[in-house]
């Protein structure tokens, strides 16, 4: 494992009405109809917003050259006008361009930044790098643009204008037990792929003693059992102290010869024997429930309770 240093944990300040929202691509390229309707969202939230400047651009599956996705993340926590940060969409890139952040920027001009899917990358770099919270959350092409954006989704936004204690609320979905008991530790992680493929990276992620969210897409269950024997090869889930398993959006079987996702999740977790529920609707999903990352959280395994701290920002 790579030597991470403990970082002192940075809160972002809270968003207020009148401010500005900075939008970048640090992926692939979004859906453009998408984020242009998602202006509306945050006008109705009383916000301004300023377009990164390559956030329509393209480059195959990346928004943009290497340097330009670069440029524009790094140009937002610079700009004093740019309160906080909002990735368009996910796909593919992030890992490409975070041996290349300047960190030192981030740790000195510090902000709510916020994404989830191949964003996953970038949350665990800047955390680890920086101690900065940063949020898990739907983005505005992929999700909060769409032409019936779930509500929910939309309201878990205002964590980010005022001091709340986040609780998973038990009408969302459908919870199950797999490991009992209660764990607490800092929240960390996200997409499953995205954190595989930080392991013998400057930015493995970091486990031990956490809470860690899991959630994928398009995975089949033999990919998703690759993925996870990896991380428990590299003694990432026996560090974890807990788990929370989000939503793995179409990751059913496309052969009749499989395992369930069901089997193979619960195999891995199990053996563990650490506090850990699944069916959270936290991923690629509607409704989408928004976490901070970097923050202490609760797990209460029996009662299927999962709490944030309050007054994250």
């Amino acid at each position: 494992m790579k030597d991470v240093t403990a970082m002192k944990e940075i809160k972002p300040q809270r968003l207020q009405k009148g401010d500005t929202i900075g939008i970048i691509s640090p992926a692939s390229p979004p859906d453009v109809k998408n984020l242009e309707r998602s202006f509306s969202f945050l006008e109705q939230l009383g916000l301004k917003y300023k377009v990164g400047n390559h956030v329509y651009a393209q480059n195959g599956y990346l928004a943009g050259e290497d340097d330009e996705r670069l440029k524009d993340l790094q140009e937002m926590f610079l700009d004093q006008e740019v309160k906080a940060i909002f990735c368009a969409g996910g796909g593919y890139g992030t890992g490409r361009i975070a041996a290349q952040i300047d960190y030192e920027l981030i740790r000195n001009h510090p902000k709510i930044f916020w994404g989830y899917s191949d964003i996953t990358f970038l949350h665990t770099a800047i955390r680890q790098k920086t101690g900065l919270v940063t949020f898990h959350g739907p983005m505005l092409a992929s999700d909060l643009g769409k032409e019936h954006a779930d509500e929910w989704s939309k309201k878990y936004v205002s964590q980010l204008f005022e001091p709340q204690e986040l609780r998973y609320p038990e009408h969302l979905s459908k919870l199950e037990t797999i490991v009992s008991g209660t764990a607490e530790g800092e929240l960390i992680g996200g997409n499953l792929c995205l954190i595989t493929s930080t392991l013998g990276t400057a930015f493995e992620v970091d486990t031990k003693g956490k809470l860690l969210l899991l959630e994928d897409i398009h995975e089949e269950p033999r990919n998703v059992d690759r993925m996870l024997n990896q991380l428990q090869m590299a003694g990432k889930l026996d560090d974890a102290a807990g788990f929370i398993i989000g939503d793995f959006n179409d990751c059913e079987p496309k052969r009749e010869a499989s395992l369930t996702l069901e089997e193979v999740i619960d195999y891995y977790i199990q053996k563990t024997n650490k506090p850990a529920v699944k069916g959270f609707k936290i991923g690629h999903c509607s409704p989408h429930f928004s976490v901070p990352l970097g923050v202490k959280a609760v797990l209460h395994a029996d009662q299927k309770e999962f709490i944030i701290e309050n007054g994250v920002i």
